[in-house]
């Protein structure tokens, strides 16, 4: 099962099953947002609103994640937390404009895991009593701040720079060896897999929630170490992970 959360034409904000590709009918739930579904009503993504799929209060997200990103750093023994804040989470098909004066953004594709239930001190082998589902993160990165402070608010943390969705997708839906793949204007700029994490979604929530707790909402993101350099302002960034769907939004320049 794919939740995806939507608006419809007539402004009323529902609930439905969708694969999260752009050619597939969302299949809408029978009751949500006031509205009862009669039969099997279903809508064309092209008609609605996709809205992010969850509110997160935070979003946690893990630095090194990956191979590729520890073979180049000494301290690989727990992972790099920073934060990303609810103003950060963009939705699909929704255009993010770069902070002024911006002159280098990067983005990592990063797969997102959903938090349940409030949770604190969960121990990784029960982690999945916690997660919901996954969903698609692209990682912003505004390098023109990246160097000038050591917190990272400026360069992770502007509008924008967390889009998530297009949908939530149950756990079994996401296998090991799923593969992700981020493309710039239609053309694959980066490729990898979810088996080429170095911390486990068990071992990241595990540290997380020993200094901080979760919500219903929140997501923790991994991180994957393949990078696309620089975007810039007219790009289209198409975010796709097997078993989840096809993030997808635009860049513009303030």
């Amino acid at each position: 099962m794919r939740t995806v959360r939507f608006r419809d034409p007539a402004g009323n904000v529902r609930r439905g099953e969708w694969s999260g590709q752009p050619d597939d009918e969302i299949a809408v739930r029978s009751h949500y947002g006031g509205r009862v579904a009669i039969g099997t009503e279903t809508l064309h993504p092209d008609d609605v609103t996709v809205l992010a799929p969850c509110d997160p209060s935070k979003i946690v997200c893990a630095l090194p994640n990956a191979a590729a990103e520890t073979e180049d750093r000494s301290a690989a023994s727990r992972p790099e937390l920073f934060l990303k804040p609810p103003s950060a989470v963009a939705s699909h098909r929704e255009t993010i404009e770069l902070p002024h004066g911006t002159e280098r953004i990067t983005c990592e594709p990063a797969v997102g895991a959903v938090i349940s239930e409030h949770c604190t001190s969960v121990h990784a082998a029960t982690v999945e009593d916690v997660i919901a589902g996954y969903t698609c993160l692209t990682d912003l990165t505004n390098h023109t701040e990246r160097g000038r402070e050591r917190e990272l608010v400026r360069a992770k943390a502007f509008d924008g720079a967390a889009p998530i969705g297009p949908v939530v997708s149950r756990p079994e839906n996401v296998r090991s060896g799923a593969q992700i793949s981020l493309s710039v204007n239609d053309s694959v700029a980066c490729t990898t897999t979810v088996d080429q994490l170095t911390f486990s979604f068990g071992v990241l929530i595990e540290e997380i929630t020993r200094h901080l707790s979760l919500q219903p909402g929140d997501i923790v993101a991994t991180g994957t170490g393949e990078a696309v350099d620089s975007v810039s302002g007219g790009d289209t960034l198409a975010l796709e992970i097997d078993g989840i769907g096809r993030l997808v939004h635009d860049i513009a320049t303030r």
